[in-house]
């Protein structure tokens, strides 16, 4: 296999796709997995718990080039986790969000470069569609950058590539675990609106999809997987009905910054996205600076094409949604308490 004796650096490793790779990986024949994050809490936590030779700990921050130098050193491969994700904080911080998310970002392809590492998989958010927050802002400018990066790369030097995916089950900051909380606690329900729609994506989806991008995709590609969702109503009723729990539901409005739906693939985008299954793979943005034939000719396929969005996907209903939260491992956790 392609991972057999390779070296793997995840940046960001202790969040919750970071441990979550970090598990499968574990599995798998690689030579060694480095974790590389600011958090030594969560990194002396993870250690106690995974408690594998396989697994070394770096700690340090992708905003300071010098923390990652030793890390990248003879790595194979990396899968780039660490942002700033939570909307509220880039909206109050973005100037942080920009340290981050960019600049951050661009210190890891520039030392993958240096370095030779084969290939980097940067992981993005469905919010740097179209964004309308900070948080999506700066996701979406990561992304231009690895495109750019792309364009200058040689066939021979690393490939950089992306990954793109909607709200994860469970995942820090989520708002399945803030609803399970609130009944546990006998309090409201508290929904921003309603009709409100969401991808519904475990991370075990988000892991797939990034090996996916990892086995497949060239420089410059962004994976999308294909994702069921829900509205935050029906979202909050299953919670209700799998908990057995008579709690009132708030209604407290949109909060700053957060849309309505969220988009995946944006119209334009669809104009090239190529179907593949249970994914989209949206090629590489290969243009040069003669832009005259797209400001001239225009692109008219647009017309008849709309946003890939937790609006237009497949919508799932209550019984679907309480079926797929029973398989989740931190809901029977949370049942067995």
């Amino acid at each position: 296999m392609i991972l057999d004796n390779q070296v793997i650096l995840i940046t960001g490793g202790t969040g919750s796709f970071g441990s979550t790779l970090c598990d499968y990986l574990i599995s798998t024949k690689v030579k060694e997995i480095r974790i590389f994050s600011r958090d030594e809490k969560k990194q002396d936590d993870m250690r106690k718990k995974i408690s594998n030779p396989k697994v070394k700990f770096y700690l340090g921050d992708t905003r300071d080039s010098d923390s990652l130098e030793e890390p990248i050193k003879n790595v194979n491969y990396i899968f780039h986790a660490a942002a700033l994700k939570q909307v509220p904080s880039c909206e109050f911080y973005p100037l942080e969000a920009i340290k981050t998310n960019v600049y951050g970002s661009s210190n890891v392809m520039n030392l993958a470069s240096k370095h030779n590492v084969s290939k980097v998989v940067m992981l993005s958010t469905d919010k740097a569609v179209y964004p309308i927050n900070a948080m999506g802002m700066t996701k979406a400018l990561m992304e231009k950058c690895m495109i750019a990066k792309s364009r200058m790369q040689n066939l021979k030097e690393t490939i950089f590539c992306g990954t793109r995916y909607g709200n994860v089950m469970g995942s820090r900051g989520s708002v399945i675990p803030l609803f399970i909380n609130q009944i546990k606690n006998k309090q409201a329900i508290t929904i921003t609106d309603p009709s409100m729609t969401r991808f519904l994506m475990s991370l075990n989806d988000s892991v797939n999809l990034v090996l996916k991008a990892f086995d497949e995709a060239s420089g410059g590609d962004i994976y999308v997987q294909k994702s069921p969702a829900a509205t935050i109503e029906i979202i909050a009723e299953a919670l209700m009905d799998i908990f057995n729990a008579k709690v009132p539901i708030k209604i407290i409005g949109t909060r700053h910054g957060e849309k309505l739906y969220e988009s995946l693939v944006s119209r334009e985008e669809m104009s090239k996205a190529e179907d593949i299954g249970q994914f989209y793979k949206i090629p590489s943005d290969n243009r040069d600076l003669n832009y005259g034939e797209f400001f001239d000719l225009g692109e008219p396929r647009l017309n008849d094409l709309s946003d890939y969005t937790s609006h237009n996907t497949i919508r799932l209903e209550k019984e679907s949604v309480k079926k797929l939260f029973l398989e989740l491992d931190f809901v029977k956790r949370e049942l067995a308490c």
